[in-house]
């Protein structure tokens, strides 16, 4: 008798400027399976659609993930990306993780196996959430100095790498710059001689405090056009980044930004599917593939990988989300041949231990993965209905 899907059930809680969300996949045989998806970084109504479409998964087969998503996928191919495809991704993960615990396995041997027995990450938002969400988590940083500290503090902590955001410094401080997400609005997307000073100056403060053995990394994100980004770049030419990291929705661009970068990047993070990356593949355009399997699903995510790594490419998760996120990409991360490392927020709230019934565990800037069925992690449901949802009229904490 198959072991089918008998409930899909969506859950959320506050996690400070944003919240968390997870999908819970009940089998008919009592399993459980859990994945998490998000609702903050890409457009809102995430939840909704993952309850619209699950009745469409109800009875599917939990052992044949394949044809269930790429039945329901038939049915969203006249709108693939998107919302439709952040469905796929989260039904494709709780059905993941309820396989691999049926069959009593982690789910990285679902994926083929690991290559490695950690995953080496990245402090991700380094300086970055200090300064634009102290009041979550804590040692606030307003000035370069504090840059200058906490570069400092990841070295202490035997960080190898850590990544950093733009931000414009002025009279109250640094505040973050994301023209790209509206913040401040800025449709021409254009780099000013103050900004290229800004970002040289947070870099130099961080690079002072890390010193020269903990690698670099900044992200444009999506804040400037083809021009912005060439001008940057060449600002930064004393700097050895480990990767410069920008999306912008042209392959062509974005190849003749890497031709003009001394440094690699790394882009794709907001892609779906072998689809949208082939074109950035076959122009050449990035070092690196951001793959957000939260996004696309961990299997669909192994496509994605094994194509770039045809083209010569390594690949990094996507991840600034809740600690089952964190284990979902690691499991990616240990199954993927061509990994460079993975994206990591050290920075937590005081309560995301309490959500979750195991942490990730970082020792010298690397991350070991759960070897238990499944994640090897499952959210625990008393604590997550005990601090309810917000509704919020902010995007990535932020007012439009």
């Amino acid at each position: 008798m198959a072991t089918t899907i008998a409930s899909l059930e969506t859950l959320s809680c506050d996690a400070g400027w944003r919240n968390y969300h997870f999908l819970k996949l009940t089998t008919s045989d009592g399993v459980v399976g859990w994945s998490e998806f998000d609702e903050d970084f890409g457009p809102r109504g995430l939840t909704a659609a993952i309850e619209a479409y699950a009745p469409f998964f109800i009875g599917a087969d939990v052992m044949n993930h394949e044809r269930s998503i790429l039945a329901v996928g038939s049915t969203m191919r006249p709108a693939p990306h998107g919302i439709t495809g952040e469905v796929l991704g989260a039904v494709e993960n709780a059905m993941l993780d309820a396989k691999a615990r049926t069959l009593n396995v982690p789910v990285y041997e679902l994926l083929g196996g690991k290559h490695r027995d950690s995953v080496p990450i990245y402090w991700s938002h380094c300086a970055s959430w200090r300064i634009s969400h102290p009041s979550h988590y804590g040692n606030a940083i307003t000035d370069l100095n504090g840059v200058k500290d906490i570069g400092h503090e990841a070295r202490e902590r035997g960080f190898q790498a850590v990544k950093t955001n733009i931000f414009q410094y002025g009279e109250n401080g640094p505040k973050s710059w994301g023209s790209g997400f509206g913040n401040p609005y800025e449709p021409g997307l254009n780099i000013t001689p103050a900004l290229i000073r800004d970002v040289t100056n947070h870099l130099s403060a961080l690079r002072e405090g890390a010193g020269d053995d903990v690698e670099i990394l900044i992200d444009f994100n999506f804040n400037a056009r083809t021009e912005g980004y060439v001008k940057l770049l060449r600002a930064l030419s004393d700097f050895d980044l480990l990767w410069a990291e920008l999306d912008i929705y042209n392959p062509e661009a974005l190849a003749f930004i890497r031709a003009q970068s001394h440094v690699p990047i790394a882009s794709c993070e907001t892609a779906f599917g072998v689809r949208q990356f082939l074109p950035y593949l076959s122009a050449q355009a990035i070092d690196v593939g951001i793959v957000d399997v939260v996004w696309n699903g961990v299997a669909q995510g192994m496509k994605i990988a094994h194509t770039a790594e045809a083209f010569d490419v390594n690949v990094a998760p996507h991840n600034f989300y809740s600690h089952l996120a964190t284990t979902m990409s690691a499991h990616f991360a240990m199954a993927v041949p061509n990994l460079r490392i993975m994206e990591h927020d050290v920075d937590r709230l005081d309560y995301d231990d309490e959500l979750f019934t195991a942490h990730p565990e970082i020792s010298a800037g690397r991350l070991s993965v759960p070897d238990g069925p499944g994640w090897g992690i499952e959210p625990i449901e008393d604590e997550i209905r005990r601090r309810p949802a917000v509704a919020r009229d902010t995007y990535l904490g932020i007012k439009p």
